[in-house]
C-alpha cells in the first residue's frame, strides 16, 4: 500500500484553501501564498520525473510547514483548541471544505489566531510522505534501469540455471565465463551423495545449464563453445547452436561407456565472424590448445595435490562438505570417509598419470608452461581480454582457494598477477564491454 494517497486525503483540503484564501490571510502566514503558489505548480509540472516531482514536493511542503509553525499566530496558546473545537462542532464531513462560506470564515479566523499549528503540522507530514514517495520511485528508477542493462546485455534475455558442485572445476569454469560475461544465472546446487536436483535428467553429471528451461547444455566445455557462439551471432538459437555438438558415444581405456563431443573446443561462426573474434589466425589454435590442455591435464592435478597428505585431504572435505550441499549425517560421513578414500585414491590418480612423488612439482610446472605461453607482453592469453582458454584455467585453479596447495601454487609459480587479473575481471564482468558483443 503507498502512503502517497493517504497524504493526498489529509493534504488536499489544507492546500485547497490556501490557495483558495484571500492573499491578506495567507500573508498572515510568514510568505506562506509563496510556497503554495511554488507546490502547486510543482504538482502540476509535466517536464520533471515522478522522483524530481515528489523531492520537490516534499521540499516545499516542509517550507510551508516550518512557515506556518513560526508565525507568531502559531505560537498563541490555545489556538489549536480553538480550531479542533471548530471542526468538531460542524462535523467531519465539514472538515474537508463543504461546510460552506460561514465554516471557511470560522476556520480562517482560526488560523489567524493561531490555527496555523495544525496546517504546519499537515504540510510536515505531507513533506515526510513526499520524502517517502522520492525514495521509494528512486528505488523503483533504479532497479528498473539494471534490469534494462541486463536485458540489453549480450545474452541478457535468457534465464539460464547452472546445477553444479560449488567445487567441482568444470563447473568453476562454466561459472568463470558467465561471471566475466555478465551474464544472469540462478545456480542449484547438487547434493554429491542423492544427486536428487537432477533426478530428471538422464545426463547424471554435473555442470548441466538449463536455457529458459527447455534445452539442456551438458559438459563444461560444450556449455561455454554454446554461449560464446550465442553472444556472437544471436541469428541462430541455442538449439540450433547445441545440434551443432553431437554427442558421441565410445569406451575408454579402462573399458567404460563415455560420452564425448570431438567439436567441443570449436565456435560455430561464419567466417567473417571468426575473423572478428580471432583477429590472427594463430589465436584460434591457440585457445583451442590450452582449452583441451585444461580438461586433459590441469584438472588430473587437483585431486592428487588437495588429497597429497591426510591433513590435506581433511582440509579439503571440510571445504567440500561446507560449500557443498550434505545432510549432517551425509557431512559426517563424506568429512572422515571421504577424506580417507580420497587420500588412498589420490595415489591411484598420481601413477595413472605418471605424476611425480611430489605432485607440487607437477603443479608448479603446468603453472609456469601456462604463464610462460601467455608471454611478458599479454596480459592475457586473449590478450588485452581473456579468452575461453584463460576462462577455463582460471576455473579450474580457483576451486583450489582456501587450500594448501592453492597457497603453494601462488607462492612458488609465476602465477599470481595474471591469477589477480582474471580474478578482477571475472568479478566487474568485464566481458560486458568486451568486443565483438560492445554495443
Amino acid at each position: 500500500m503507498s502512503f502517497y494517497p493517504l497524504g493526498s486525503l489529509f493534504i488536499a483540503p489544507f492546500l485547497r484553501f490556501c490557495l483558495c484564501a484571500p492573499l491578506g490571510a495567507a500573508h498572515t502566514l510568514t510568505g506562506s501564498a509563496q510556497g503554495a503558489q511554488t507546490l502547486f505548480l510543482v504538482v502540476h509540472s509535466g517536464t520533471l520525473c515522478k522522483a524530481n516531482m515528489a523531492a520537490s514536493c516534499a521540499r516545499t511542503l516542509t517550507k510551508v510547514g516550518l512557515s506556518f509553525l513560526e508565525s507568531p499566530a502559531a505560537r498563541r496558546s490555545g489556538a489549536f483548541s480553538y480550531l479542533l473545537g471548530n471542526v468538531g462542532a460542524h462535523g467531519s464531513r465539514r472538515a474537508y471544505g463543504t461546510g460552506g462560506a460561514g465554516f471557511r470564515s470560522k476556520l480562517l479566523s482560526g488560523v489567524r489566531q493561531g490555527g496555523g499549528r495544525v496546517l504546519g503540522c499537515a504540510f510536515l507530514l505531507g513533506g515526510g510522505l513526499g520524502l517517502y514517495q522520492t525514495v521509494k520511485l528512486s528505488v523503483q528508477q533504479h532497479l528498473a534501469e539494471e534490469e534494462r542493462k541486463v536485458s540489453e546485455a549480450p545474452g541478457g534475455s535468457l534465464k539460464l540455471t547452472l546445477y553444479q558442485y560449488k567445487t567441482c572445476p568444470f563447473c568453476s569454469k562454466v561459472r568463470a565465463f558467465l561471471d566475466y560475461h555478465g551474464l544472469p544465472y540462478e545456480i542449484v546446487e547438487v547434493n554429491p551423495v542423492m544427486r536428487k536436483e537432477i533426478k530428471w535428467s538422464t545426463y547424471r553429471k554435473v555442470p548441466i545449464l538449463m536455457v529458459d528451461g527447455e534445452v539442456q547444455l551438458n559438459d563444461s566445455s560444450v556449455i561455454i563453445s554454446s554461449l560464446k557462439t550465442y553472444l556472437v551471432n544471436k541469428k541462430k538459437s541455442m538449439s540450433d547452436i547445441l545440434r551443432c555438438y553431437p554427442e558421441m558415444k565410445s569406451v575408454n581405456d579402462r573399458g567404460k561407456e563415455v560420452i564425448e563431443y570431438n567439436n567441443k573446443y570449436w565456435l560455430m561462426l561464419s567466417e567473417g565472424e571468426t575473423v572478428a573474434v580471432y583477429p590472427q589466425k594463430e589465436m584460434q589454435k591457440e585457445e583451442m590448445k590450452w582449452r583441451q590442455w585444461a580438461d586433459d591435464w590441469l584438472v588430473h592435478l587437483i585431486s592428487p595435490n588437495v588429497y597429497r597428505t591426510t591433513n590435506e585431504a581433511l582440509a579439503s572435505f571440510d571445504y567440500i562438505v561446507r560449500e557443498g550441499k550434505f545432510g549432517t549425517f551425509e557431512g559426517f560421513f563424506a568429512k572422515y570417509v571421504g577424506a580417507a578414500a580420497m587420500f588412498v585414491i589420490s595415489k591411484g590418480l598420481k601413477s595413472r598419470h605418471n605424476l611425480q612423488d611430489d605432485v607440487r612439482e607437477d603443479l608448479y610446472k603446468a603453472v609456469n608452461d601456462w604463464v610462460a605461453a601467455i608471454g611478458k607482453n599479454r596480459k592475457f592469453m586473449g590478450g588485452d581480454q581473456p579468452n575461453l582458454a584463460d576462462l577455463s584455467v582460471f576455473g579450474v585453479l580457483r576451486v583450489m582457494e582456501g587450500l594448501q596447495a592453492f597457497d603453494d601454487m601462488m607462492a612458488n609459480t609465476k602465477v599470481k598477477y595474471w591469477y589477480r587479473r582474471m580474478e578482477s575481471a571475472t568479478l566487474n564482468h568485464e566481458g560486458l564491454n568486451a568486443e565483438p558483443y560492445k554495443h
